[in-house]
C-alpha cells in the first residue's frame, strides 16, 4: 500500500504505523491492548461506552446479514484539538475495531462503518477480515499478510481483485495461497536513507514507451495491470499526444528489466520527474497535398516559403489543444479552475461528466452523475480507466462529501492532480499571448517582461532573469520580440506593467480568483508559476517533398492506394512546445482536423 505524506491534509488520518514486529499480524496482541488503553486514557467514560455500543450494533447487524437500517451511520468522538492525540485515537479505534473507519474534519473525529470490511467478509472468514484490516491499518513497510489456502481459482481471483485496490498481491507455491504486502516508502528526494534501509535498495527500470491513440494514463493503467504494480510506480518527464505515435522515456519502480517487454530497457538510479524533459524530436508526414491544389510547382513554392518563414520568425508558443482535451465536453482547465477555487465536489463531477457517446465509459459516468452511486459506477467502469476507478473507489469508501472528494483526489498521484491546475494556467497564458500580440504586435514596449538569458530553453527560470522594460528601453527598441515572456499564473511571478498586466487582473476577477494564492492546501498543491517565451523557433528543421509511394517505404507506414504528393518534415522543439502549433503556423490550417 503506497501512502505518502502528501496524501493527508492535517494528520487526522495519518496515524502512526505499527510497532517493529514480525511480518505477520498474529503477534500484535500486546500492541492491540496498548491501543485499547489509549481509548480509555483519551476518552471519557461515557464517550468510550457510546463508541463501544456503536461498534457492537454495527457488528451485530453485519453478523446477522442484515442492512444497517435504523442504526446511526456515524458516531462523533468530538473535537480533539491536539494533533498527536487525534492521530493516536485514529489508530487506536481502527486497531480495536477494524470494521470501522475514522474520518477527521476540522479537528473532529467521526467513526463510520467500513463497507469494504463487510465486502471482504463475503470473500473470506470474518476472523481473516478482522486480522487483515488490523494489518492494513498498521501500515508496516514491507510487511506481509497471508490468507488461508484456497483451491478455488475463481474465488482467489475475487480476493486478488479486492486486495489489489491498494496492495501488492502474489500467489504462493503451490498456487493456492494469496499473500499481500505493503510497498516500501519512497525516500524524500535529496535525503539519503537511513543505514538500516540501505540493504533493500529499490529497483528502478527505465524503458521507452511506444504508444498510439492512447492517453498516457490509460497506457500506464495497462502496464500496471500486466506487471502487478500500481500506476504511481511509473514516472515520466512529460505527457505525450494521444493521437500520435509517440516514444517516451519512462521509469518503473520495483520491476526488474527481465520482466519488461518494451524498448531501451536499462537500470537507473531514480524516478523521472516532470520538468526533466529537455525537448522532443518530431518526424511528421503530411499526405495528399495535391488535393489542396493542382499546381505542383506553386505548391512547392508555397511550402518552402511557409517553412522558411517559421524557421526565420518562429511561431507563437501556444499550448496545444491536446493539453485541454480537444473536442471534450469538459476541458481539463475547467477542472483545474474548480480545484483552485477549492470546489472539490464540482471538480469530481466535472471529471466524471460523460461525452455524448454510447460506450461503457460514458454510460458509467452518466450513471454516476444521475445517482452518485460510486460502488454501482465501479461495476460499470472498465478496468483500464485507471483514474476514474481510483476516484470512484475512494468515493465509495469516504462518501460524496467535501472531505470524501478531497480523499478521492488524493487517490491520484501528485503529478495528475497538479496537471489539471496547470491546464487552467496554460489556458490563461494562451489567452494572454493573444491579447499581447493583438494589443502591441511585434514591438517590445514599456512594461513588457523580457528574458535576459539567451540560452534559456525552458520555463523554469527565476525572477532574476526577467527584466521589466523601461520607457527609454522601449523607445530605443533595445529588445526583440523573441525575448518577451509572459507569466504563467502562480504565487511567485510578476506581471507586465502595461495593458497586459491589467488584463491578467481582470481575468482573475472574471474567474473568481482575485484572492487566490495559487496554493490548494487540501490537496497539497503549490503553484509558484513561471514564465514562457511568446515565440519559439524549431531547431534542426528539415523537410522533403515526396510521392506517397516513396514515403511509405521511407517511413514504413501503411500502403496508400492513390499516389499523391506528401511532405516529410522533421524538427526538434524545446520541452513544453507543441508540434501541432508549429505545423498550424506553417500550414495556416489546424492539422488535427
Amino acid at each position: 500500500l503506497e501512502k505518502t505524506k502528501e496524501e493527508y491534509t492535517d494528520g487526522d488520518q495519518n496515524h502512526p504505523s505499527g510497532s517493529e514486529k514480525e511480518d505477520t499480524i498474529s503477534d500484535g496482541t500486546s500492541k492491540c491492548e496498548e491501543k485499547a488503553d489509549i481509548l480509555s486514557s483519551f476518552l471519557d467514560e461515557k464517550t468510550h461506552e457510546l463508541l463501544n455500543n456503536f461498534a457492537c450494533d454495527i457488528k451485530e447487524k453485519w453478523l446477522s446479514e442484515t442492512e444497517l437500517i435504523g442504526l446511526p451511520l456515524e458516531f462523533s468522538i468530538g473535537r480533539i484539538l491536539d494533533k498527536n492525540q487525534r492521530a493516536s485515537l485514529h489508530s487506536a479505534i481502527r486497531q480495536k475495531f477494524p470494521f470501522l473507519i475514522t474520518v477527521g474534519k476540522n479537528s473532529e473525529i467521526v467513526v463510520k462503518p467500513n463497507l469494504e470490511y463487510k465486502e471482504l467478509c463475503h470473500l473470506v472468514s470474518e476472523e481473516e477480515a478482522f486480522d487483515f484490516f488490523k494489518y492494513l491499518d498498521a501500515k508496516k513497510e514491507n510487511s506481509k499478510f497471508t490468507f488461508k489456502p484456497d483451491t478455488n481459482k475463481d474465488h482467489r481471483k475475487a480476493v486478488h481483485h479486492f486486495v489489489n485496490k491498494s496492495l501488492e498481491t502474489f500467489t504462493g507455491n503451490p498456487n493456492v495461497v494469496i499473500t499481500v504486502r505493503f510497498r516500501e516508502k519512497a525516500y524524500k528526494r535529496g535525503k539519503r536513507p537511513l543505514p538500516e534501509c540501505q540493504e533493500g535498495n529499490v529497483i528502478y527500470t527505465a524503458f521507452t514507451l511506444r504508444k498510439e491513440n492512447l492517453e498516457m494514463f490509460e497506457a500506464i493503467g495497462f502496464l500496471a495491470i500486466k506487471l502487478g504494480v500500481i500506476p504511481s510506480d511509473f514516472s515520466y518527464a512529460g505527457l505525450k499526444d494521444k493521437k500520435a505515435i509517440t516514444y517516451q522515456a519512462m521509469v518503473v519502480r520495483k520491476v526488474t528489466p527481465e520482466r519488461m517487454n518494451v524498448f531501451n530497457i536499462r537500470s537507473v538510479d531514480d524516478s523521472l520527474r516532470l520538468g526533466q524533459l529537455k525537448g522532443n524530436h518530431f518526424d511528421i508526414v503530411i499526405r495528399n497535398l495535391k488535393k489542396q491544389t493542382n499546381d505542383s510547382a506553386n505548391l512547392r513554392e508555397r511550402i518552402m516559403e511557409a517553412i522558411e518563414n517559421v524557421k526565420k520568425k518562429g511561431f507563437v508558443n501556444y499550448y496545444g489543444p491536446q493539453r485541454f482535451g480537444k473536442g471534450r465536453k469538459v476541458h481539463t482547465d475547467q477542472i483545474g479552475l474548480a480545484l483552485l477555487k477549492n470546489e472539490m465536489t464540482k471538480a469530481i463531477k466535472l471529471f466524471l461528466t460523460p461525452e455524448d457517446l454510447d460506450d461503457p465509459v460514458n454510460r458509467a459516468k452518466k450513471y454516476f452523475l444521475q445517482t452518485e452511486d460510486a460502488k454501482g459506477t465501479l461495476s460499470l467502469m472498465p478496468e483500464f480507466k485507471v483514474r476514474e476507478r481510483a476516484l470512484l473507489e475512494a468515493l465509495h469508501r469516504f462518501g460524496m462529501t467535501e472531505e470524501g472528494c478531497i480523499q478521492a483526489w488524493f487517490s491520484l498521484p501528485h503529478s495528475m492532480r497538479i496537471f489539471y491546475v496547470h491546464a487552467y494556467t496554460s489556458k490563461i497564458w494562451n489567452e494572454a499571448v493573444s491579447y499581447r500580440l493583438a494589443t502591441y504586435g511585434a514591438r517590445v514596449v514599456e512594461g513588457d517582461l523580457v528574458c535576459l538569458d539567451e540560452d534559456i530553453d525552458d520555463e523554469n527560470f527565476p525572477n532574476s532573469k526577467v527584466h521589466l522594460v523601461t520607457e527609454e528601453e522601449g523607445s530605443a527598441n533595445m529588445y526583440a520580440i523573441h525575448q518577451v515572456v509572459l507569466p504563467i499564473l502562480g504565487y511567485n511571478i510578476q506581471y507586465p506593467k502595461n495593458k497586459v498586466g491589467q488584463w491578467y487582473h481582470d481575468i482573475l476577477s472574471r474567474d473568481g480568483l482575485q484572492t487566490c494564492r495559487f496554493k490548494v492546501p487540501a490537496l497539497k498543491l503549490n503553484v509558484p508559476g513561471c514564465y514562457r517565451q511568446i515565440l519559439k523557433h524549431p531547431r534542426n528543421l528539415s523537410y522533403q517533398l515526396m510521392e506517397d509511394d516513396d514515403i511509405d517505404v521511407k517511413m514504413k507506414g501503411s500502403h496508400i492506394d492513390e499516389t499523391a504528393l506528401s511532405l516529410l518534415i522533421s524538427f526538434d522543439l524545446d520541452a513544453s512546445c507543441y508540434a501541432t502549433v508549429c505545423l498550424k503556423e506553417i500550414m495556416k490550417h489546424d492539422v488535427l482536423n
